[in-house]
């Protein structure tokens, strides 16, 4: 029997003893990535799918050497990128230039393939089988040299994703690596049973999983794990490459792997994408599944993160669709491109597109002297979309692409949100009852818009929480994998080591709070999902939009330990309201910054006010800080795209124009080739 691409659980393998030993002569540490026979201009750096199928193809370049260059700069880079003095779970401090990025925490290779190339115990696929010697779950370059087996045989690729090296988000379920959410919890068996839908068609279009990603720990806003550690930015190690999903857009950005899977619930596809210079797409929720991942959620959706756009739309094109394990996902049913997504990441003009310029986040009178230079590269960016033939929407500076519309449909919309949220004109008693008719005064609002007040803005709308919907998605998780000792999220409160480091806020602390809830209530966060969305969609139809664009984010990476960036007027760090609400969008460069302003700590500053309730705050302290700088720093800079449900057709056709033309994707200059990188 031979391995499958539909199958991994059975089939022959290259067997430990042998390939131990020819991976001792040809990578043991030190030595030089495998050379290739006939390079032919083939570069790792930068590679892209079509460029690396091309080379197999030509016979230039088989998959399992593919495999061990990605490893070799994975072994040269991948290392500790801070100071732990008091090991992984105590305080860190930042290394200037560190020349590692610890993007990484699990890698795909049998014990005595990873021992022989050098990366430690920790690296390991599982901590609870050390033996590892299942044959039905090859690692990645045993499935490597079987793909090479078939392409010889055959002369042709074995799925439109040969050669595709991947990480995934340590969210994810593999059933051969260890799968915890960046905790360092307990499991009997760290392994879950099987493999995430999605994953399962990777795999089945002959994708390679090389590694998991590091992370924030269960995907909070915390720039660490318990089990992975702490994690650099590649373009200056002592920042942040932007969590949740940091090792998976770091890994892309560093070229550790041809793309990598992040997720998103609320920045994390594409805040990890633009902090590390990449292209990420959020994309509908309704479009992929959620089955296999831990913590699964009403806006959690499963993002590729590449180097080009037309990447990120091949990656998409295999894993999307109606999965019936997922029933949200029944909404793509009838819904799906009339071509595959790549084909629509080949523009070269935008002529005939409409864009509309979301300037309520890229007002420099509302935000702070940090935010200014991350504006003018996307109003330089609104620019270049103008001269590839779009036609540009753009209210100007110190306007609002949508607030007369809102002040139109909010308060019917919102109704119950909305009255809550203006007590003044909807008075009530003590146990929250009307004191007046509120419904005459909706109606009122309806007829005469100059009623609605002042303060309605996309800014403001705000996000609503669900009532006990992380504790059940997760209990339900830990129920359907059947772990012998972790059942539930109070087993992972209490079966767990966690780091400890006064800067960062407690991830003990996140588990607790999760575990509080008595009952799961989706009523006002469907409430607000279902309004914002016919609010935007309308929006856009009034003035006959193809898509939005603004900053991915107002504010460059942050340095690491450093804390909150403390909100303006709805700004926060990556703007993420109108993904949450399911809309998709990507993410593209747009350019470097030159200057930064940070913050800091300082006692003497009164702590911020409590957010309005929803608010996502990413794990942050409430502490009092001050802004300093300007200093010098040359980091990403991302523009976001933006368009209806399920018109991700429309996003790859702005993107990949806009980033063909403007060529802003670089790699970072710390981590170039290895010792015999082609």
């Amino acid at each position: 029997m031979r391995i499958t691409l539909n199958s991994f659980r059975g089939g022959s393998v290259l067997r430990g003893a042998g390939l131990a030993v020819l991976l001792a002569i040809t990578c043991t540490v030190g030595a030089p990535a495998p050379a290739l026979a006939a390079a032919g201009g083939f570069h790792l750096e930068e590679a892209t799918i079509a460029q690396i199928q091309t080379a197999i193809l030509s016979k230039q370049l088989t998959t399992e050497q593919l495999v061990k260059l990605y490893l070799a700069r994975i072994k040269a880079y991948n290392g500790t990128c801070v100071k732990q003095p008091d090991g992984i779970l105590g305080t860190i401090e930042t290394i200037p230039h560190a020349g590692q990025i610890n993007a990484l925490s699990t890698l795909n290779l049998r014990p005595a393939t990873r021992k022989a190339m050098g990366f430690d115990d920790r690296k390991a696929r599982s901590m609870t089988d050390a033996q590892d010697n299942n044959p039905n779950m090859p690692d990645a370059l045993e499935i490597a040299a079987e793909q090479d087996k078939q392409f010889a045989k055959t002369g042709k690729l074995v799925g439109p994703l040969q050669g595709v090296v991947m990480a995934f988000k340590d969210q994810y379920d593999t059933f051969d690596m260890r799968s915890t959410s960046g905790a360092d919890a307990f499991y009997a068996n760290d392994r879950p049973p099987q493999d995430a839908t999605f994953i399962k068609r990777l795999r089945a279009a002959g994708a390679i999983i090389l590694a998991k990603a590091n992370l924030a720990e269960y995907a909070d806003g915390v720039p660490r794990s318990s089990f992975g550690g702490s994690f650099c930015n590649p373009y200056d190690t002592e920042r942040s490459p932007n969590v949740s999903s940091a090792g998976s857009g770091s890994s892309v950005a560093a070229n550790f792997v041809t793309c990598a899977i992040a997720e998103e619930t609320g920045s994390s596809v594409r805040g990890p994408a633009e902090a590390n210079n990449s292209v990420g797409l959020a994309p509908t929720q309704e479009l992929i599944s959620r089955k296999g991942m831990i913590q699964p959620g009403i806006n959690t959706r499963v993002g590729p993160i590449c180097r080009n756009v037309e990447d990120v739309a091949r990656i998409l094109d295999v894993y999307a669709g109606y999965d019936p394990e997922d029933p949200l996902t029944v909404f793509s049913i009838g819904r799906m491109p009339a071509q595959p997504y790549p084909s629509y990441a080949h523009e070269t003009s935008l002529k005939g597109l409409r864009i509309g310029v979301v300037r309520e986040y890229m007002d420099k009178q509302l935000f702070t002297k940090a935010d200014e230079e991350s504006i003018d590269l996307v109003d330089h960016a609104v620019g270049d979309l103008k001269k590839l033939g779009a036609t540009i929407v753009d209210p100007g500076a110190g306007g609002a692409l949508f607030s007369s519309c809102l002040r139109k449909y909010e308060p019917a919309l919102d109704n119950k949100l909305f009255t809550k949220k203006n007590p003044e004109l909807f008075p009530v008693d003590k146990d929250g009852k009307p004191t007046t008719d509120h419904v005459a005064k909706l109606v009122d609002m309806a007829m005469d818009p100059s009623l609605v007040p002042d303060s309605v803005n996309l800014r403001n709308l705000g996000q609503v929480q669900a009532e006990g919907e992380g504790k059940y998605e997760i209990d339900l998780y830990l129920r359907q994998r059947g772990d012998a000792n972790i059942k539930s999220n109070t087993d992972l409160v209490n079966k767990a080591n966690y780091f400890n480091d006064p800067k960062f806020a407690s991830q003990k602390t996140a588990r607790e709070t999760a575990d509080k809830p008595m009952q799961l209530n989706m009523a006002d966060r469907m409430l607000r999902r279902f309004a914002v969305q016919q609010m935007i969609l309308q929006c856009m139809q009034e003035q006959n939009l193809d898509a939005l664009a603004y900053p991915t984010s107002n504010l460059p990476p942050a340095k690491i330990g450093a804390p909150t960036t403390p909100p303006v007027n709805g700004r926060s760090n990556v703007w993420s309201f109108l993904g949450q609400q399911g809309f998709p969008a990507i993410t593209v460069p747009a350019g470097f910054t030159t200057q930064v302003y940070d913050w800091v700590r300082d006692p003497s500053v009164p702590p911020p006010p409590p957010p309005p309730e929803g608010t996502y705050t990413g794990g942050g302290l409430r502490e009092g800080t001050r802004m300093t700088g300007p200093t010098k720093a040359r980091l990403p800079v991302g523009i976001d795209f933006v368009g209806r449900p399920f018109a991700e057709p429309t996003l790859f056709r702005i993107a990949s124009a806009y980033a063909s033309a403007t060529k802003h994707r670089m790699a970072p200059p710390d981590f170039g080739p290895v010792a015999g990188e082609p």
